[in-house]
Order: structure tokens, then C-alpha cells, then sequence
């Protein structure tokens, strides 16, 4: 027996799975990509706001000294001191300075500072606000490395790149990690470039949000890179252990190569403030 059929159902019918079809891919297109972990890291834990005068707090930083083995194994040309000429807090601000001045055999003097024995955690968010220095040879840093180094050594104690800046490109930065079987040339890492704007001209927010298996990075509020366990070329290492915190302001090295004649001295890294947090779940 026919039966009649009811185009106006079908009709209705079709217009209403469409409009279904048509929310979902518009919410699917707003929403983080299956394949990326996102945690919110809430609760603060440890933070420098750096609201004294003077030098650093000795109980957050301590500082390595010297030119390190073949300028911490990066040609870096400076001798890094803690004299006030190179690292000083003034109005809530931490100044690094790169100064050129002949200092016990080499060209250039700096800072570096580190949480070594004071903050060392495994997972959390770990973030500065920072405004770089620009110029050829520049070369600021805001990195981790594994609280284990002394005994495995590097890269077996693992290494994350929360920020570093080729002082000739000032709208780039990048992140990357070095582990056994992806160090130095060979490090997983990915370039964030700022639109309409220079890292030099202006404060911004450089972090992390590491977490088993994941480490995410930011610039402000984008998120711009995930690095996991299928990224890298060798034994993931970033679930081991705690890491601590190193902020340093190099001259010279393989990152951006020597100064030229068009780099001015003294460069400055300034620093408002160092937060870390963990998730409070």
C-alpha cells in the first residue's frame, strides 16, 4: 500500500539536524584541541615580587659566578658577578645588567640567579613578568633544570626553556626543552612572535604549565606551543623529579652570536615580578 510522504517532516526534520551539525563545529572550533592538555594551576606556592630595595632575597636566589666551562658551554662571552652594578631591586623592579667593562679576563659582566636548594618543585605553573633588553649578542633567559644535575648531569637532569630572545629579533621569543638524545642544536622547541610590538617597548608574561607528560607555553594569555613525550627524540624526562628556576641576561654565545657595533651598553633585563603555582586539585 503507498504511503504519502510528508516533505514538510523531512524538510523540518533536515533543518534541525543542520542546525545541530552547525553548533557543534561552531563550538568545536572554539574549543581547545582534544589533543592538548589544559590544567588550571591556581593555588600560589611561592612568589618574589621583589618589593625590597637592594639585593635580591638571599632565602629565593642564589647566583652562579664566573664564565663557566667554555662560557657556560655557549661561547657566552661575560663574567657573571652579584655586585649591585649587575643585579639590583629598585621601585619593585629586578635589574639584570649586561655592562661592557674588562672584569677579571673578560669583555662583559651580568647576572645570573637561581632557585637552586631554595625553590625546586615538579609540576605547576611557572611564570615572570619581564620587559627584555634588545641588540645583537643579547641573549635573556627564564628557564628550569632538573634538581638532579649534580648527580646525572646535563641534559640527563632535563632542561625547559620557559623564554629566550635573540637580542636582534626583539618581536621574537622561544621555548623549547633539552633531554637526553634532543640537547643543544637538537632541542625540541617552537618561536612565538609578537604582533604590532617589541619584547623591549613593555612588560609582558612569559610561563608554563607543566604537567605529567605535558609542558604548555605561554605569552600573556597565549598559549602557543604543547611539548609531550611524543615530541621528543629521547627518554622524556620532565616526570623525574623537581626542577629549579634560572634568570640570566648572556652576552654573546650560539643563540644570537657576539655583540656588533651597533649593540649599546649597558642592556637591561627587567624583571616585576617571579609567581609559581600549583594545581590546588
Amino acid at each position: 500500500m503507498n504511503k504519502k510522504i510528508n516533505y514538510k517532516t523531512i524538510r523540518s526534520t533536515f533543518l534541525y539536524m543542520s542546525f545541530i551539525l552547525v553548533v557543534t563545529l561552531t563550538i568545536s572550533s572554539c574549543a581547545t584541541d582534544d589533543n592538548q592538555t589544559v590544567t588550571e594551576f591556581t593555588e600560589l606556592v611561592w612568589q618574589d615580587e621583589f618589593d625590597i630595595q637592594g639585593a635580591p632575597n638571599p632565602d629565593n636566589w642564589g647566583y652562579n659566578i664566573g664564565t663557566g666551562e667554555n662560557g657556560w658551554g655557549n661561547s657566552e662571552l661575560q663574567y657573571y658577578t652579584d655586585r649591585s652594578e649587575n643585579v639590583v631591586i629598585q621601585n619593585g623592579i629586578l635589574i639584570i645588567s649586561a655592562i661592557k667593562e674588562d672584569y677579571n679576563g673578560s669583555s662583559y659582566t651580568s647576572a645570573r640567579l637561581l632557585t637552586k636548594d631554595k625553590l625546586e618543585q615538579k609540576y605547576g605553573r611557572f611564570e615572570a613578568r619581564m620587559r627584555l633588553p634588545s641588540g645583537k649578542g643579547i641573549w635573556p633567559a627564564f628557564w628550569m633544570l632538573g634538581a638532579n644535575i649534580d648527580q646525572v648531569g646535563w641534559p640527563n637532569c632535563g632542561e625547559i626553556d620557559i623564554m629566550e630572545n635573540a637580542g636582534s629579533e626583539p618581536t621574537k621569543v622561544s621555548g623549547a626543552v633539552h633531554g637526553p638524545g634532543y640537547s643543544g642544536g637538537a632541542a625540541i622547541f617552537k618561536k612565538y612572535d609578537l604582533q604590532n610590538d617589541r619584547f623591549d617597548s613593555g612588560f609582558h608574561i612569559f610561563g608554563i604549565e607543566w604537567g605529567p607528560e605535558y609542558i604548555n607555553y605561554y605569552v600573556d594569555d597565549v598559549l602557543y606551543n604543547q611539548i609531550t613525550p611524543a615530541d621528543v627524540t629521547g627518554e622524556w624526562v620532565f616526570d623525574n623529579g623537581p626542577f629549579y628556576i634560572i634568570m640570566n641576561l648572556a652576552v654573546g654565545g650560539v643563540f644570537d652570536g657576539s655583540p656588533n657595533e651597533d649593540t649599546v651598553f649597558p642592556q637591561t633585563l627587567l624583571v616585576d615580578y617571579v609567581r609559581v603555582y600549583k594545581n590546588n586539585n
